[in-house]
């Protein structure tokens, strides 16, 4: 009974349940895992393109009419050489870098726009690098066939059906005009025509961005799910980052113990021990070279005080007793300090009195 307890215990320690730390979030973020959503990039992309078109639209218009009409006017007459071919290849595509360029740019700032409001400033290059396990065929096919490639999966036919209608829906209004074309001229036309392209790539692109809202929820959703701790994971980045209560606990004792060596060890430059007699010991010196006033060297209660009264007493140190001296001392000053300034009277009479029983004895 106690044996499945122990299993029932274990099991559920290590089941996710707790929310991630801080330095979970951080570490995962560090690894380029963070919630985000594809949409939200596109979205922003298609209405970025669009704009830069709707803006841009003229002088594009006018460029590619200008390309067609230098081509047809000097490159057609000009005589056809393996160099000449060459000269006509670059400044054609030199002419379409400048009319395709603007476009590039709007999408590039449209992407980096996105990524900056869902996830803040991020550069890290663990997300491309290679892992052999992608190629594992077996966790492949885990992947198609989850849960979320499910929900991968009707968001798809969501975001076509969404767009559908949209798209439809224009055209549907537009049906009037797209109907009398043939009766324009190419400019009306090709102007009728590019208007329309935008206007069904800006309102796709903001029906988009208003899907990607809810598509981004629930990516923060899984990702928070995902990265989710065990009571055990949380104990031991605990341990790590604060370190073992019981390594720090044996650290603390052995630095006590340091302490209190270095402290031994100074008693025999004492001028005098001042005690309860029972439960304080406190050891001062006074060198006039150092120090205006007498300073502890060491101070004890109990055992530590017994201690004291030990070394005191083989090395000869005079034990002199005075109770609320003691008591007041020792709540009073630390180990370095010089004693407070009120009891230098009191001092000064005990230490006058060992001066004057050391030179007795000598």
């Amino acid at each position: 009974m106690a044996s499945l307890l122990k299993l029932d215990l274990q099991f559920f320690s290590g089941e996710k349940t707790e929310k991630a730390t801080p330095k979970k979030k951080q570490d995962t973020r560090k690894k380029g895992q963070v919630a985000k959503s594809a949409d939200v990039n596109t979205a922003f992309v298609l209405i970025a393109v669009f704009l830069c078109l709707f803006a841009m639209g003229p002088w594009m218009k006018a460029k590619v009419t200008h390309m067609f009409v230098h081509a047809f006017e000097v490159y057609v007459l000009e005589e056809v050489t393996i160099n000449r071919i060459h000269l006509i290849f670059m400044d054609l595509l030199m002419e379409l870098v400048i009319i395709i360029g603007p476009i590039m740019l709007a999408a590039m700032v449209g992407a980096i726009f996105a990524n900056f409001i869902q996830v803040g400033a991020m550069l890290s290059t663990e997300a491309i690098h290679m892992k052999l396990n992608k190629l594992d065929p077996i966790q492949g096919f885990k992947r198609i066939y989850s849960v979320r490639a499910i929900v991968e999966l009707v968001k798809s036919l969501l975001k076509i059906v969404f767009v559908g209608i949209i798209t439809f829906s224009i055209l549907w209004l537009s049906m009037d005009e797209i109907l009398i074309l043939s009766q324009k001229n190419l400019h009306e036309a090709l102007a009728f025509l590019g208007n329309l392209t935008i206007q069904m790539g800006l309102i796709a692109g903001v029906g988009l961005l208003f899907l990607s809202v809810f598509d981004y929820l629930y990516q923060k959703y899984d990702y928070e799910k995902n990265i989710r701790m065990s009571k055990h994971d949380v104990k031991d980045e605990y341990k790590k980052s604060e370190g073992d209560p019981l390594i720090k606990s044996k650290i603390k004792q052995k630095q006590r113990e340091m302490a209190m060596q270095r402290m031994m060890q100074d008693i025999p430059q004492a001028d005098v021990i001042i005690t309860n007699p029972t439960h304080y010991a406190i050891a001062l010196k006074y060198d006039e070279k150092k120090r205006d006033a007498p300073y502890v060297l060491a101070k004890g209660v109990d055992f530590v005080a017994l201690k004291i009264k030990e070394v005191a007493k083989e090395h000869n140190i005079t034990t002199v007793e005075n109770k609320p001296l003691a008591r007041a001392i020792y709540s009073q000053s630390e180990i370095g300090d010089s004693i407070p300034d009120e009891y230098f009277q009191a001092v000064a009479e005990i230490l006058a009195y060992v001066y004057r029983l050391k030179k007795h004895i000598k």
